[in-house]
This record gives structure tokens, C-alpha cells and sequence, in this order.
């Protein structure tokens, strides 16, 4: 049997079905994580973890046990973008994936990462995943911020010359598809529109607080999870040298394609009300995202990413089928 990949946040959205991939492939998984939430998450029911490390015993264990890994993907992290406690970000976001990337470094295991595009900000530095103009960004919130701030530190490790043998960064863009669920109002606004249209037979988003905006107009780099799934595999297969790559299709759609495409997967009227937005999130929040995939494709990823109704089809039939 070949080396396990280990894998952080393996009861998450990505995570877990990162992990049910890895079944489906014959790799042996070791799955990190707060136990309780293999127990909580019901929509992840049937996906053969194994045994399972708690998350805070992880670097204990790994000094315990010394396993052969085949990589490290390190998808643990605080992904709540109205989180404003700095310091819960800075343990669980930063400094705890310092400790990852130490691990991998001294162990000489590949080391595969989450970041994320909330380090953009609001885009006025584009999206380019350019490594030469991180110092320059500006995210919205301290979840982004927490993101860029690792970023930045590991480029930093790389030039003092402490990396792991080969180490790549993503940054997810809006992440959509089944096993979601958990993450409440964190979910993907399939998910949210699914449910309302379920519920009341309308969908309620937010309205545009800027006037060159028009409501419903706001815009995103939707991607569905088998695509980040693939795309992980990609740099596990491929053992990607190094880098930080923007992971979005590249095709920004707006809110109002979302709950079209998720009226007419359903077979149901088009029924969409406007609400304000909460002035809370007002100036935190992101109105346009475009990832750029030269990088990745330049890196020999050249699978197609997939269309957002089709994504969104597909995810639907899984909600349809699951019992939660």
C-alpha cells in the first residue's frame, strides 16, 4: 500500500470530500480534524475516514508516531469571513499552518495548502496570482487577512531556504457543491437558494450598495468542488514544484445567474426578491471576483472547469437525493 496523504480538515466542506475522493482512488487517508465533527455532520455519513487524529493532538502524534507520508494537504483553517477575532485567526488560521508547513519542511513531505481569494480585498489590485504582488494586497476582514498573512510568511520561509521538498498554495474562489451544508450561513448561495426556493418558492438576495452595481449584478468566480478536488489531485499527481495559484474557473457570473440556473434545475417559477444587505458586512464584502488561470494552466492543469448550470444541476440532484 502506498503512503497516506494526510489531510487537515478532513470533516470540512472541501476536506471530506476531498477525502472521499482519495477513497475512490485507493489513497490511503490520514484524517485530522475535531472528532466531534465526524459525528455532527451528517451529510459526510458513509465516507471511510478511518481512524481519525484530533486536530490538537496532531504535531504530539506526528512526533509519536514518525508515519511515511505521501503529502501533506492541509485544509484546516476558520473559513468564516465575518469572523473579527483576530487573535482566534492568527492561532487557528496562521500559526497553526506555520506549524504544517515546519512539519513538512523538517519531514521533507510535499505540502499542498488552502488559501483563499478573500486575500484580493476588493479587487483593485486585480486577481492576478502574481507572488510579486501579495505584499501589495488588502483584504476586506481578518479571515483574508489571515490567509495573505500566511502567504506572505511562507514566501518569506522559502527565500530564508526552510521549505518542504515541493509546496503549493490555492486560492479558492467561491467554492460550491455537496457536503456544504455545515457551514450555515457560510454556504454557497446554491445552497441558500435551494432552500428558499424549497421553503417559500423565492429566492432573497442582497441588493447592490454601490450604483455602479445594479442588484443581483454583484459577481463571482463560482467553483464547483469536484473541480478543486481534481485540481488537488493534479498537484498531488504532478508534485507541483512550488507556488501560489488562483483556483476559480476564471468566468466571474452573477447572483442572478446562481438563482436562475437554480429556479430552472428545479423546474420551478423565477421569483427573486431584493433585501438589504447587513450594514455589518457592507464594507467587508467582495462585489467581483475573477480568478486568473494562466498560472495554473501554465503549471499543466488544463482540465476544463465545469459550466456553472451544470454545476449547479449536479449538485442539486445530490441534494434532492441526500436524507440530512
Amino acid at each position: 500500500m502506498p503512503p497516506p496523504v494526510l489531510v487537515t480538515g478532513a470533516a470540512g466542506f472541501v476536506g471530506a470530500r476531498f477525502v472521499w475522493s482519495c477513497a475512490a482512488r485507493g489513497i490511503p487517508v490520514i484524517p485530522v480534524d475535531a472528532p466531534r465533527h465526524f459525528d455532527e455532520r451528517t451529510e459526510h455519513r458513509g465516507i471511510p475516514y478511518g481512524p481519525i487524529i484530533d486536530r490538537d493532538d496532531l504535531f504530539a502524534w506526528l512526533e509519536r508516531e514518525r508515519p511515511t507520508l505521501r503529502a501533506i494537504v492541509h485544509l484546516g483553517a476558520c473559513t468564516d469571513t465575518r469572523q473579527l477575532d483576530v487573535a482566534y485567526l492568527t492561532r487557528v488560521n496562521l500559526e497553526y499552518s506555520r506549524a504544517v508547513w515546519r512539519y513538512a519542511t523538517a519531514a521533507r513531505v510535499p505540502l499542498v495548502y488552502a488559501s483563499s481569494a478573500a486575500t484580493y480585498g476588493d479587487g483593485t489590485l486585480g486577481y492576478a496570482d502574481d507572488e510579486a504582488r501579495i505584499p501589495e494586497l488588502r483584504p476586506l476582514n481578518p479571515y483574508g487577512d489571515s490567509k495573505l498573512q500566511f502567504d506572505l510568511w511562507a514566501l518569506a520561509e522559502e527565500r530564508a531556504g526552510r521549505y518542504p521538498p515541493a509546496w503549493c498554495g490555492f486560492k479558492f474562489f467561491n467554492v460550491y457543491g455537496f457536503g456544504e451544508r455545515h457551514k450555515g450561513p457560510m454556504a454557497s448561495v446554491v445552497l441558500h437558494a435551494f432552500d428558499q426556493i424549497r421553503a417559500t418558492g423565492r429566492v432573497r438576495l442582497f441588493r447592490s450598495h454601490r450604483p455602479d452595481i445594479a442588484h443581483g449584478h454583484q459577481a463571482r468566480d463560482f467553483i464547483a468542488v469536484e473541480d478543486v478536488l481534481r485540481a488537488l489531485h493534479f498537484a498531488l499527481d504532478t508534485v507541483v514544484p512550488r507556488g501560489i495559484f488562483n483556483l476559480g474557473t476564471g468566468t466571474p457570473r452573477t447572483f442572478l445567474d446562481v438563482a436562475r440556473a437554480t429556479f430552472a434545475a428545479l423546474g420551478a417559477t423565477e421569483r427573486i426578491e431584493f433585501i438589504d444587505m447587513p450594514p455589518a458586512i457592507r464594507d467587508r464584502y467582495q462585489y467581483f471576483t475573477q480568478a486568473t488561470t494562466t498560472k495554473l494552466r501554465g503549471a499543466g492543469f488544463t482540465r476544463p472547469f465545469t459550466l456553472l448550470e451544470d454545476g449547479i444541476r449536479d449538485y442539486l440532484r445530490r441534494l434532492d437525493a441526500a436524507v440530512d
